[in-house]
C-alpha cells in the first residue's frame, strides 16, 4: 500500500540571506525532491528541486512551456482569457514550430556575433561608467550601470532609438513587476506591442541594420506580427535578466572583498567567475513553468497529463550532489554545469550575449573603480523578493 502524499505546499519565497534561495529548498531537495504544490489559482502541481530531476524535466519532450509565469501569489499574465500565444513568441511553443523561429533568431546571439559586437559593448560600458564617475560618489550602481547597459545593448540590436528607449524600459519593468495590477499590465503589454508594431511597419518600408529589419527582409522573411512577437520576447528576456545579474553580482562581489580582490588582480579568472555568479545567484527565483502533455515519471512520482511543474533552477544550482559546499561563492570553483540559463530546447537563447556583457562589465567596473564599496550596510540594500519575476536589487548605493 503506497504512502499518502503530504499536503500540498505553497511555493517557497522567504530568504534569510539576500544571495541564497529560500532555506526550504534544501530540505525539500533532500527529503521530497518532487513536492506537491498548491498553485495560486487553487490547482495542484509539482515543485522539482533536485538538479538531475530539474534537468530531466526541462529536457523531456513530453513537457511544454506554457505562457504563464507562476509566483507565490499569482500566475501571470492576467487575465486568463489573454493566454493565447502571440505570433513569434516561440518561448511558449513546442518543436517544430519553436525550432523554426529559434533557428532564425539564434544567429544573432552566437559566440561569433558576440565577439563582433564586443567593441560596441565595451563602448557602452565605458560611457556608463564615465557618466557615473562624473556624477560623483556616492551613486546608485543600478541606475548608472546595471540597468542601462543591457537596456542600451538590446534596444540598439532591435533598432529602438535613444528617445524611444525609456518607454520600452518602462513597459518591460511593469510587465515583470508583481505589483502591477491587471489594468496596468494590460496597458504595458499594449504599449510594448503597439510600439513594436509601429517600429516593424517602419522597418518594412525602410529597413536598417537591425534584427527587426533582418527578420522582415532576410532569406526567410517573417510576417509583421511574428517579428513584433520576437521583438517583445527578446526585450523581455534580454533587458531585465542581465540587469539583475549585473546588479546582484556587483552586490555579491562587494560583500565578498577577498573574492573581488582576486578577480581584480587576475582578470583571467573572469570566465570562471561569471559561471560561478550565474550558478550562485540564479535570478530566475520562482523557477520555470512546464506542463505535462502526457503522463510521465520524475523522481519516482507520476505526473499526470495537464499537471503543472515548477522546476526550480535556484534549488538545482545549490544541489550538494553536484557542487561541493554549494552555498559558498567561490570564483575559482572548478566549473560544473549549471542551469541558470535553463536546459533543453528552450535554453536561454541569449546566454552567450549575457556572458559577454557580464565579463566586460564586471572587468571594467573592477578595473576603473578599484576602491568601489557599498555606501550603506548590506542589510539596507533593497532586494527584489516577491515583487519581481527576476530576483535582484532595486538599487545599489556605492561609493569610491
Amino acid at each position: 500500500m503506497s504512502m499518502p502524499l503530504p499536503d500540498p505546499m505553497i511555493l517557497p519565497s522567504r530568504r534569510s540571506c539576500p544571495f541564497d534561495p529560500p532555506e526550504e529548498y534544501a530540505r525539500l531537495r533532500a527529503e521530497r525532491p518532487m513536492s506537491r504544490l498548491r498553485l495560486p489559482g487553487g490547482r495542484i502541481g509539482w515543485l522539482v528541486t533536485r538538479y538531475e530531476d530539474v534537468r530531466a524535466a526541462l529536457a523531456d519532450p513530453r513537457t511544454s512551456p506554457p505562457l504563464i509565469q507562476v509566483t507565490p501569489a499569482t500566475e501571470l499574465p492576467l487575465p486568463e482569457t489573454e493566454l493565447e500565444v502571440p505570433p513569434g513568441v516561440f518561448s511558449a511553443l513546442d518543436p517544430p514550430e519553436q525550432s523554426r523561429y529559434r533557428r532564425l533568431v539564434s544567429r544573432y546571439f552566437t559566440r561569433k556575433r558576440c565577439r563582433e559586437i564586443a567593441p560596441r559593448l565595451e563602448q557602452i560600458i565605458d560611457e556608463q561608467l564615465t557618466a557615473m564617475i562624473d556624477h560623483g560618489s556616492p551613486a546608485d550602481l543600478v541606475q548608472w550601470f546595471s540597468q542601462p547597459i543591457p537596456t542600451r545593448v538590446i534596444t540598439e540590436m532591435l533598432g529602438i532609438t535613444e528617445q524611444q528607449r525609456p518607454d520600452y524600459q518602462r513597459w518591460i519593468l511593469a510587465m515583470l513587476s508583481l505589483d502591477t495590477g491587471p489594468e496596468q499590465l494590460r496597458e504595458a503589454r499594449d504599449g510594448l506591442y503597439g510600439g513594436l508594431g509601429e517600429l516593424v511597419r517602419a522597418r518594412r518600408v525602410e529597413p536598417r541594420g537591425d534584427i527587426l529589419s533582418d527578420l522582415l527582409h532576410g532569406d526567410t522573411p517573417l510576417k509583421d506580427d511574428e517579428v513584433v512577437g520576437i521583438g517583445a520576447l527578446l526585450l523581455i528576456a534580454g533587458l531585465e535578466t542581465t540587469a539583475n545579474m549585473l546588479g546582484l553580482g556587483a552586490f555579491a562581489l562587494l560583500t565578498n572583498p577577498a573574492q573581488a580582490a582576486a578577480l581584480r588582480a587576475d582578470e583571467g579568472l573572469l570566465d570562471v567567475a561569471i559561471e560561478e555568479l550565474l550558478r550562485y545567484l540564479t535570478i530566475v527565483q520562482f523557477g520555470l513553468t512546464r506542463t505535462a502533455r502526457e503522463d510521465l515519471e520524475i523522481a519516482g512520482r507520476t505526473v499526470r497529463a495537464g499537471e503543472t511543474l515548477i522546476v526550480s533552477l535556484a534549488a538545482a544550482n545549490r544541489d550538494p550532489e553536484l557542487y561541493t559546499d554549494p552555498d559558498r561563492l567561490d570564483l575559482r570553483r572548478e566549473q560544473a554545469p549549471h542551469l541558470a540559463f535553463g536546459h533543453g530546447v528552450h535554453q536561454c537563447l541569449g546566454a552567450q550575449l549575457a556572458r559577454v556583457e557580464m565579463k566586460l562589465a564586471f572587468g571594467a567596473l573592477l578595473r576603473r573603480l578599484p576602491d568601489l564599496r557599498l555606501a550603506v550596510p548590506p542589510e539596507e540594500v533593497p532586494t527584489a523578493g516577491e515583487d519581481k519575476v527576476f530576483y535582484g536589487v532595486h538599487s545599489l548605493p556605492v561609493a569610491w
